[in-house]
C-alpha cells in the first residue's frame, strides 16, 4: 500500500467508547422512571437488535426534522432492547431521558492511544476525518472530549441518508478532502467499516480492542 494523504476514522469503538456497559446506563435511567430492569438482560439483546435496525440514515432531512427522526430511531431500538429484555416498552420520557444522556460526554471516554496517534498522524501531513454510523450527537461528543480540533470534516451516517456497509459515507469523506480512494485509508473496529471501505476503493486498517 502507498502512503496515504489522508486517514478516515471510525468513532465508536475506535475514537471513543462506553465508561460503563449500555446496559448499566438503561438500567439507571429506567428506575429514575419506575421501571426495573437487568443489566445483563440488556447487555445481550442490545447488539443483536442493534445490527437487526434500518439504518441510521435519513436522506433529505437537516434541522429540526433530521433530530426528530434520530430521536424516533433510537426510541424504536430503546423499546425493542427492554421488551427483549422483559422491561418494556419505555414511556416516552424514557425515550428523551436515554436520547440525552448518550450526548453527555461524561459517559464517553477517548481510548489512551488515540490523542497521540492523531497528533503524529497530523505531524506527518495527514489529514484526518470521522465516518461514523451516528447521528448529531457526536458533533458535541468530538468537541467537547477534544477530538474535533485535529479533524478536517466529520460525516454521520443519520445526516448524509446512507449508512456503512454502505460506500456513500467514504465517498462523502473524500469528496470534502478533495482526495481520491487511493489517497486515503479507513480505520475502524467493526465488519461494516471494512465492507464499506473496500467497495469505495479505500485499504482498510481494523482496530481490535479488548
Amino acid at each position: 500500500m502507498n502512503r496515504p494523504r489522508a486517514l478516515l476514522l471510525d468513532a465508536m469503538g475506535t475514537l471513543i467508547g462506553l465508561r460503563q456497559s449500555v446496559g448499566a446506563t438503561y438500567v439507571q435511567a429506567a428506575a429514575d422512571h419506575g421501571l426495573t430492569a437487568d443489566a445483563d438482560a440488556i447487555n445481550r439483546a442490545f447488539p443483536e437488535l442493534y445490527r437487526q435496525a434500518p439504518p441510521l440514515a435519513f436522506p433529505g432531512l437537516s434541522g429540526p426534522a433530521l433530530l426528530t427522526a434520530e430521536q424516533q430511531w433510537w426510541a424504536q431500538r430503546i423499546d425493542d432492547v427492554l421488551l427483549a429484555a422483559g422491561a418494556g416498552p419505555a414511556p416516552a420520557a424514557l425515550h428523551h431521558d436515554l436520547f440525552e444522556r448518550f450526548r453527555d460526554p461524561a459517559l464517553w471516554r477517548v481510548y489512551s492511544d488515540v490523542l497521540p496517534c492523531l497528533e503524529h498522524w497530523q505531524r506527518h501531513g495527514l489529514q484526518l476525518a470521522v465516518v461514523s454510523n451516528f447521528d448529531s450527537r457526536l458533533y458535541d461528543l468530538l468537541e467537547t472530549l477534544g477530538l474535533r480540533r485535529h479533524l478536517a470534516t466529520v460525516v454521520i451516517s443519520s445526516e448524509i441518508g446512507a449508512a456503512k456497509p454502505s460506500e456513500r459515507p467514504f465517498a462523502v469523506a473524500l469528496e470534502r478532502l478533495g482526495l481520491s480512494a487511493a489517497e486515503a485509508w479507513h480505520i475502524g473496529d467493526s465488519p461494516e467499516d471494512g465492507v464499506g471501505a473496500r467497495a469505495a476503493g479505500l485499504a482498510w486498517l481494523r482496530v481490535q480492542r479488548s
